[in-house]
């Protein structure tokens, strides 16, 4: 049998919209989410995605890592989205044999970063719990442009890259906040710097969800002593802690070194949005330690 990494981009995009269309219909005796990562981009987000996906008491969202209901979906129904996530039914066999409940979830980085995305998720989602990776954002800007290349959705070298934007974000936010259907390229795919400063997005994602309800991770951290920063995943979301799955870096891409001027020239930019952090957090990150 093959697996669904083994089937083609045309044929899994096809399996999908069979799934979300007979999920659809039974919508209504299917879970909604009990916690969702929310970013950031290029921060370890599938790697924690698939380690708790393994946890015996986790369902996953039905073919989907991210479903992006909260971002750019969101002209959809709440069905719509409902539909992604496994049956009641398979949670109470998943308590059965477990003794504890099921949770499920899904992963979309982009909702940290959507200006419009904590206001929906406290509307449609009370109670949720959110998970947040964090790196190094002069590491993360780098990566996140080398993704975006690879992808197709940029044709800049790097350094032109981050000339270009401020350009390309200006108004963006204000148009998303303005008109809900609006989607932006720029916004979503071209964002390097803007998308490290995490400070500017977590205060306001808590303010709206509750502090108590976020949980951040230092990806450092995750890929350096997993089994610690895994537990007290589990701890911060109720899970049991039931062993470690192996631990894997997933979605790495081989790049040259960035030239040291730059580095520095992003690391100083970087200072006072990773001081708020630290101050907000109650700890410094990694890359300031």
């Amino acid at each position: 049998m093959k697996r669904v990494t083994d089937v083609s981009p045309q044929n899994l995009a096809r399996i999908q919209r069979a799934s979300v269309a007979a999920g659809r219909v039974t919508s209504g005796l299917r879970m909604m989410p009990d916690f969702l990562i929310v970013g950031a981009q290029r921060s370890g987000t599938t790697s924690m995605y698939r380690a708790l996906g393994q946890h015996p008491n986790v369902l996953r969202a039905v073919l989907h890592k991210g479903v992006h209901y909260f971002d750019v979906n969101y002209g959809r129904s709440l069905s719509w989205y409902r539909s992604h996530f496994p049956t009641r039914l398979s949670a109470t066999r998943v308590e059965r044999r477990t003794g504890a409940p099921a949770q499920t979830f899904e992963s979309s980085p982009y909702y940290m970063f959507h200006p419009l995305a904590p206001e929906r998720i406290e509307r449609d989602l009370p109670g949720v719990k959110l998970l947040v990776l964090v790196r190094d954002p002069v590491e993360r800007a780098y990566s996140a442009h080398a993704h975006e290349l690879a992808r197709g959705f940029e044709a800049e070298p790097f350094e032109r890259a981050l000339e270009l934007e401020e350009g390309r974000l200006r108004g963006e936010t204000e148009r998303l906040c303005d008109d809900p259907g609006y989607e932006s390229h720029h916004h979503r795919h071209n964002a390097y710097v803007t998308r490290g400063q995490y400070i500017d997005y977590l205060e306001p994602l808590a303010d709206r969800v509750g502090r108590d309800r976020v949980h951040v991770v230092d990806s450092h951290d995750f890929f350096s002593r997993p089994e610690d920063v895994y537990d007290e995943v589990l701890d911060f979301l109720g899970l049991p802690r039931a062993g470690h799955p192996p631990f894997e870096r997933h979605n790495a891409r081989p790049r040259s070194a960035m030239p040291e001027p730059l580095r520095a020239s992003l690391t100083a930019h970087y200072a006072p949005y990773d001081e708020r952090l630290a101050a907000w957090w109650g700890r410094a990150p990694s890359w300031r330690r």
